[in-house]
């Protein structure tokens, strides 16, 4: 068996790195733009904006993101993540109104 090697300089090497580094970077800042679309999508679409404070859907679709980021694919795992969490962003903002309505019904009056 012949084994070929190749004698890259260090030049030769230095370029392949950085195109490598360019690569990376794009492919990077390429998800990135993919996410923020989504969760763009995701805000204007949203009946739950309507609903609940719009502060509390960025909320969970920034913790949505951050999670996604501690996967090998986030791009992948993003959607159903955000959509996980915007759904638990809706219950929490449906249990606090009626919360507030009944607390409201028992207060006395002064």
């Amino acid at each position: 068996m012949k084994l070929t090697t190749t004698n890259e300089t260090g030049k030769e090497r230095a370029t392949s790195g950085t195109r490598l580094a360019s690569a990376c970077l794009a492919c990077g800042q390429k998800i990135m733009t993919q996410i923020s679309r989504a969760k763009e999508a995701i805000m204007a679409e949203s009946s739950a904006a309507r609903e609940m404070h719009r502060h509390a859907l960025r909320l969970a679709l920034n913790e949505a993101e951050a999670l996604a980021w501690q996967t090998l694919y986030p791009h992948l795992v993003f959607p159903v993540l955000a959509a996980e969490k915007v759904q638990a962003a809706v219950a929490w903002d449906t249990r606090q109104r009626i919360i507030r309505r009944s607390n409201l019904r028992l207060s006395p009056v002064a």
